[in-house]
């Protein structure tokens, strides 16, 4: 709305009516006086103020509205036929008005001004919303930020007071995997060797006794590799500094280790050049052992077992990655003819516990596999394997070549 404060009534009357023609709202006043009293209690967006009136004049009035921080920032234009000299102009300005008219008033040129600064009115009103909506917004962030940052700060301890515990609760549990492992031991071992002195004196002569006998040593020996595997898997929790290692030699050792076994199988082992690359070399033993041992123990009782152990370098950490004279993985693949297994069951196989094949024909575990998908991980590889019942299985094996220490585990060098 627009505020017309002029002495004369008639130049108000014919003023509003100008200005409604362009459906402009327009309030009136007859005084100084009475405009300070409608603008304290109304909100205008402009102002046309006449400069010569009795009592308060106009640039009085502008001079007390910009003095007031409610009023200091609506535009007033000033509307004068007698105050035309330069000087009144100026001081016009100087009180606070955005413009000065000389009567008489070019109505046309008038109504463009009056336009003008109506749509600056409504753009600063946009402004000062879009302001306020921001400064909420900037509110509602910061208190969420601050809120966040709290709780993460309170998560943070929560998760070093539960690494700490859980650490001290891993050393517990490996001190007590030690102690039990050595009491279990013991008196497994003895009874292995009362039993076989019983078997050798007094049951010679009682066939079935001594087959009963026999059950007995052999589950007695199954609980004692199952307590041997059990602490073997519980050790890789343990940290340990990983150390520049030729697979060649840790290959070769595993295979001398089976030399009774290859022979008695009449097995044949084949190998290419491995890689030298950073590791636990006592864990990628135990990994060998069990994949080599798993393919001997597997071999469905074939005349000739072959088990093929296979190395090349490949470009990225991936099953199918390409192969490449600079790569920075190695993929090793282990493969066998023996009785294989069905495709459908490959999760199950890396699982504690899981075994796919009869433990009266075969005797296991099922802790192998599960020791060899854990220290692949911790190596940050990769492990899987390809099998069809009857026709043998392959496992699968991608390692880096260099690892560095990162958060407490080991990763891949980005070279």
């Amino acid at each position: 709305m627009i505020l017309i404060v002029d002495d004369i009534k008639a130049n108000i009357i014919a003023l509003k009516k100008i200005l409604e023609l362009h459906n402009i709202d327009v309030d009136t006043a007859e005084s100084g006086e009475e405009a300070l009293k409608k603008i304290l209690q109304t909100n205008y967006c402009l102002i046309i103020m006449d400069v010569q009136m009795p009592g308060l004049d106009g640039f009085e009035v502008v001079k007390i509205l910009s003095g007031n921080k409610k009023t200091k920032d609506i535009p007033v234009i000033f509307l004068s036929a007698l105050n035309i000299d330069k000087k009144y102009i100026f001081k016009g300005y100087e009180t606070g008005a955005v413009e000065y008219i000389t009567k008489p008033v070019d109505t046309d040129l008038l109504i463009l001004k009056v336009k003008t600064f109506l749509k600056i009115y409504e753009q600063q009103n946009q402004l000062k919303e879009m302001k306020d909506l921001l400064s909420k917004e900037i509110k509602i962030r910061k208190e969420a930020q601050e809120n966040l940052e709290a709780k993460i700060l309170e998560r943070t301890k929560e998760l070093v007071l539960k690494n700490e515990e859980l650490e001290l609760k891993n050393h517990e549990l490996q001190q007590f995997s030690w102690v039990v492992s050595h009491d279990l031991n013991e008196p497994i071992r003895k009874i292995q060797i009362f039993i076989k002195i019983i078997k050798d004196l007094y049951l010679t002569k009682d066939d079935k006794a001594v087959d009963y006998v026999n059950r007995t040593i052999k589950s007695a020996e199954r609980m004692q590799t199952l307590i041997t595997d059990l602490l073997a898997y519980s050790r890789l929790s343990s940290k340990v500094l990983p150390e520049k290692t030729d697979l060649n030699i840790v290959l070769q050792e595993v295979i001398s280790d089976f030399d009774y076994l290859i022979e008695r199988k009449n097995a044949t082992i084949k190998t290419n050049e491995l890689p030298t690359i950073d590791s636990i070399p006592s864990q990628l033993r135990q990994v060998f052992q069990n994949l080599i041992g798993n393919a001997l123990k597997f071999s469905n009782n074939t005349d000739h077992p072959l088990i093929e152990i296979s190395s090349e370098l490949i470009e990225r950490k991936s099953f199918d990655a390409k192969s490449s004279p600079n790569g920075k993985y190695c993929r090793i693949i282990v493969k066998d003819n023996g009785i294989g297994f069905d495709e459908v069951y490959l999760d199950r196989i890396f699982v504690i516990f899981q075994s796919l094949n009869d433990r009266q024909s075969y005797e296991g575990t099922g802790i192998g596999l599960a020791i060899a998908k854990k220290i692949i991980e911790k190596h940050n590889g990769l492990i899987t394997a390809k099998s069809q019942i009857g026709k043998g299985a392959s496992f699968i094996i991608v390692l880096p070549l260099e690892y560095q220490e990162t958060n407490n585990t080991y990763e891949a060098k980005q070279l």
